[in-house]
C-alpha cells in the first residue's frame, strides 16, 4: 500500500457459520501479543458475516461480550455484514428475528452501526473508511451493514423464487452492481461505454490465460513476525522430552511464587496453601495437583514459554486448588486487591496470564483455539468450570480442535482441562463424557489423558511445550484427587522421571500367581486398589 506492506491472513472457515469469528479474535490477540502490540495498532480483525447468522446463531453474543474484557480485547473489530436479506431461505421478519435490523445484536456493546446500500460502491467505501477511523480512534468494535442481494438464492443450484417470489422478481430485473456503477461513470463522463467493456474483456482474458489479476503481492518480502511451523511437522506423539527439573530450581521458583507483597493479607485457607507449597518443594510434604501445576508453569515461564489460562474460575480453580491469583482481604490495596505471583519470577521470564473468563464456553474456547494456533510457543489452556460444560462448545471441538489438522494442516497445542470426574453428582456433572473424546480420536489427532498422580500433571504440561509436537491435549481431571493424599506425589517424582502413559502395578505381588489384570485410568484406580487391599487379594494386578 502507499503506507507500506500489509499482510492479509484469511482464516479457515468451516460450514458452521460464525464459529470462526472468536477463532479469528484469538489469532489476532496472539499476533498482537507476539508483536507487543498492546493497543491493536498493528493487527486488526475483520469479520465478514451473513445477516441471519450474525444475529441468529448466538456465537456473536459471546464474541461481542469478549471485545472489551481484559484477557480478550483486540483493540476493536470491523464487522462487515453481507446483508442479502434472505439469510438461508427465511426472509419474513416475523420468523427471522425479534428485532428490526439483523445488526441490532451489536447494540449490546454500543457499537456504531452503518447501514449502507450495496448498489453504491462509493458510499460503501466511505462507510468503511469511517468505520476504520472510528476503530483506530476509540479501539471498539464497529459494524457495516451492507444491504444487498444474492443473485442465486441460498446456493447456486437453489431456486429462490420458490420462497421469495416478490424479491426475486426485482432481482431478476436488476442489472447488477457493476453495470449500474459503469452506467453512472459513463453518465458522469469519467469513462465511455467502450472503455467499460474493454476493462471487462481485459480482466476476463487475463483470467482465461491463468494470470494473477491482483498484482499487489510483494515478492521476496520477509515477514519479521512469522512463526516457523516446520519444526513441528512429522514428529510422532511419542517423541521423547526431558521434563524433570532439579529440586534446587523448584525450591528457588517456589520461593518466588509463594512470596506476597508486604502488608498483603491472605485468607487463612489460602495462607495455608501457600505455606504448604514451600514445604512440598523441599520434600517435607507430597506435592498436590495445584503445586504440580504451579511448578510446571513456573519452569516453563523461566525457560521462555508463555502461559495463558482462561476459564470461568481459572484464577483460583473451580475447586480452589490453583490459587494462581491471590486476593488481598483488605481489598483497598495492591491494584484493587489482586496479585499474580507467577508474573514475578524473573525480569526476563515469558509472560503469564490467567483470566477469569466471561460465562461462556463456545466463544471462549474458540478464542483460545485461535490463539493457540498462532502461538505455538505458548502453553494455552482452557479450563471448563465443570468438565461437562464443554458440551456448550461442542462445535468448536468438532470443527476445529479434533479436525483442524486433518482439514487444513493447522497445528494446535491447546490444552483443555475438564475438571470433576464422576464424584457423586451422577448425570448432572459427568466430566464431558470421556468416551466422547475417545470416539473423536483418529490418526493421532488429539491426546486424551485421565491421570491418577499429581506428578503426571507436571510432566504432561511441560511435555506439551518441550516436545516438537503440537497436538490438542484433553485432560480429564478428578475433583476428588485434587486433595486425595494417595494421589499426591513425592517431589522425587517431579525432579526425576517423566510422563508415563502406562503405570505398572506397584503392589507387592508374585507375578506367577496373578490370574487377572485390570486396566484402568484415573481415580477409579484408588477404589480398586483399596478394595484389593481390604480383601487381601493377591491374584489380581492393576495397571
Amino acid at each position: 500500500t502507499d503506507d507500506g506492506p500489509v499482510h492479509l491472513n484469511l482464516a479457515f472457515n468451516p460450514s458452521h457459520l460464525e464459529i470462526v469469528n472468536p477463532v479469528v479474535e484469538g489469532s489476532t490477540r496472539a499476533r498482537q501479543t507476539r508483536r507487543g502490540d498492546l493497543r491493536g495498532d498493528e493487527v486488526m480483525a475483520v469479520l465478514i458475516h451473513g445477516d441471519a447468522a450474525f444475529i441468529g446463531l448466538g456465537t456473536n453474543q459471546g464474541t461481542l461480550n469478549l471485545s472489551q474484557t481484559r484477557g480478550y480485547r483486540t483493540g476493536g473489530t470491523v464487522h462487515v455484514v453481507i446483508n442479502n436479506q434472505i439469510g438461508f431461505t427465511t426472509s419474513d421478519l416475523r420468523d427471522a428475528r425479534s428485532t428490526i435490523y439483523c445488526t441490532d445484536i451489536a447494540k449490546m456493546i454500543d457499537a456504531p452501526i452503518f447501514h449502507v446500500n450495496g448498489d453504491d460502491p462509493e458510499a460503501a467505501c466511505l462507510v468503511v473508511q469511517a468505520a476504520l477511523e472510528f476503530r483506530m480512534k476509540f479501539r471498539k468494535d464497529v459494524v457495516v451493514d451492507l444491504v444487498c442481494f444474492r443473485r442465486h438464492g441460498h446456493n447456486e443450484a437453489d431456486d429462490p423464487f420458490v420462497t421469495q417470489p416478490m424479491m426475486y422478481k426485482k432481482i431478476a430485473a436488476h442489472p447488477g452492481v457493476r453495470r449500474k456503477y459503469a452506467d453512472r461513470l459513463i453518465a458522469e463522463g469519467v469513462i465511455d461505454g467502450d472503455g467499460a467493456e474493454a476493462m471487462i474483456d481485459a480482466y476476463r482474458a487475463a483470467l482465461d490465460r491463468g494470470e494473477h489479476v491482483e498484482q499487489t503481492k510483494l515478492t521476496e518480502y520477509r515477514r519479521m513476525f512469522a512463526v516457523d511451523f516446520t519444526r513441528f511437522a512429522g514428529n510422532h506423539w511419542r517423541h521423547p522430552a526431558t521434563t524433570a527439573v532439579p529440586q534446587a530450581d523448584l525450591i528457588r521458583l517456589t520461593d518466588k511464587f509463594t512470596r506476597v507483597p508486604e502488608g498483603f493479607k491472605l485468607r487463612s485457607t489460602v495462607e495455608k496453601v501457600i505455606a504448604d507449597r514451600c514445604e512440598m518443594a523441599r520434600g517435607n510434604l507430597p506435592a498436590d495437583w495445584g503445586m504440580a501445576e504451579h511448578l510446571a508453569y513456573a519452569t516453563l515461564l523461566t525457560e521462555g514459554y508463555g502461559v495463558r489460562i482462561s476459564g470461568e474460575d481459572s484464577g483460583r480453580g473451580t475447586f480452589s486448588h490453583r490459587h494462581a491469583v491471590l486476593h488481598d482481604q483488605s481489598r483497598e490495596k495492591w491494584d484493587q486487591g489482586a496479585f499474580v505471583p507467577l508474573q514475578f519470577l524473573s525480569d526476563n521470564q515469558a509472560h503469564f496470564l490467567v483470566i477469569d473468563s466471561i460465562l461462556n464456553e463456545e466463544a471462549v474456547l474458540a478464542f483460545e483455539y485461535g490463539y493457540a494456533t498462532s502461538a505455538p510457543d505458548e502453553l494455552v489452556i482452557w479450563e471448563a468450570q465443570f468438565g461437562d460444560f464443554a458440551n456448550g462448545a461442542q462445535v468448536v471441538i468438532d470443527q476445529f480442535i479434533t479436525s483442524g489438522e486433518a482439514k487444513w494442516g493447522r497445528l494446535c497445542g491447546l490444552v483443555m482441562m475438564l475438571p470433576h470426574g464422576y464424584d457423586g453428582q451422577g448425570p448432572e456433572h459427568s466430566s464431558a463424557r470421556i468416551e466422547r473424546y475417545l470416539q473423536m480420536c483418529a490418526e493421532h489427532n488429539i491426546q486424551v489423558v485421565m491421570m491418577s498422580e499429581s506428578a503426571q500433571m507436571f510432566h504432561v504440561l511441560r511435555r506439551q511445550m518441550l516436545r516438537p509436537v503440537r497436538k490438542p491435549l484433553v485432560i480429564i481431571m478428578s475433583k476428588r484427587l485434587l486433595r486425595y493424599k494417595d494421589a499426591m506425589s513425592p517431589i522425587d517424582d517431579i525432579t526425576r522421571g517423566s510422563f508415563r502413559t502406562v503405570i505398572g502395578d506397584t503392589a507387592d505381588l508374585d507375578a506367577r500367581k496373578v490370574r487377572r489384570v485390570i486396566v484402568c485410568s484415573g481415580q477409579v484406580y484408588y477404589d480398586l486398589a483399596n478394595a484389593r487391599k481390604e480383601r487381601g487379594i493377591k491374584e489380581i494386578a492393576i495397571v
